[in-house]
């Protein structure tokens, strides 16, 4: 009688824990992620490049980067540096083995910096004050960061994004963004317009303008091969000249730009980056 009477309890608990039992309602289902949405098909065209070269939090993620920048222009003469930038910030440091190019009538091994606040060169290991030269660096510096970083760098607030349409060039149809930037009425800002290969994503070419030197009318035309570095894909081989706004490129010389033993994560110290 007792084992009958233990068996009915059992079947009543396990009857009432099935009736207890609630169906999950929409507040207590997992919600599921919203898609993206975007303001327009240049900027959606943007995303998808930056979610396949890798985005800038990657970068962060990673802290800092080395590498050896080199440029060459068509009379032979070139700048040759050590590239050392940490993400957070965007500090930048370049130890030029030679510098053709960049203030060349200084003599001697030099160093430029930029620590977050302040810019600063050496010749030598000692500090120049000569005003031109640290405008030089102060645009130096943060050309040379954001040539690196820029794709990842086209998703910053205060980017513009324009859809301009489509074109073929050599067989490969390209969509075309313009990419312009918020800047104070009275401050020109740099445009681009990125050439997107429908195919794979990526800029192939892009035109862009330097508002520093005055270079607003005419704009140049920059070429790119990309090499996988780890998790990203960077534009390594660069070259550029002059071109009209239809992308259609004038006869004057290439200059290249090469970006080579790229190596991220390096446990970079912020003092390196001090005078």
């Amino acid at each position: 009688m007792r084992n009958i009477l233990l068996l009915a309890a059992a079947l009543f608990v396990m009857i009432s824990c099935k009736n207890d039992t609630t169906t999950p309602t929409k507040e207590t289902a997992i919600t599921k992620e919203k898609p993206m949405t975007f303001d327009n098909k240049g900027q959606e065209l943007v995303y998808k490049l930056i979610e396949k070269v890798g985005s800038y939090d990657q970068f962060k993620a990673k802290k800092d980067v080395v590498y050896t920048y080199t440029y060459r222009t068509p009379d032979t003469k070139a700048d040759i540096s050590t590239e050392k930038y940490i993400f957070e910030g965007e500090l930048s440091y370049g130890n030029y083995k030679q510098h053709e190019r960049t203030l060349p009538e200084l003599e001697g091994a030099m160093e430029q910096g930029y620590d977050g606040q302040e810019y600063w060169m050496k010749i030598d290991g000692k500090l120049v004050t000569d005003e031109a030269a640290i405008q030089r660096v102060a645009f130096n510096r943060p050309t040379n960061y954001y040539w690196f970083a820029m794709f990842q760098k086209l998703s910053d607030p205060g980017v513009q994004y324009e859809y301009l349409g489509k074109k073929e060039i050599d067989s490969k149809t390209y969509d075309i963004v313009k990419v312009s930037f918020d800047t104070p009425e009275d401050v020109p800002s740099d445009i681009y317009q990125l050439y997107i290969n429908q195919e794979t994503a990526l800029v192939d070419q892009f035109l862009f303008t330097v508002a520093d030197f005055g270079l607003m009318e005419k704009p140049l035309i920059m070429q790119v091969e990309y090499e996988q570095v780890g998790e990203f894909l960077i534009p390594t081989k660069r070259k550029y000249k002059g071109s009209t706004w239809d992308a259609e490129i004038l006869d004057t010389p290439w200059i290249d730009v090469t970006w080579t033993n790229i190596k991220f994560d390096n446990d970079l110290q912020r003092e390196l980056f001090q005078k």
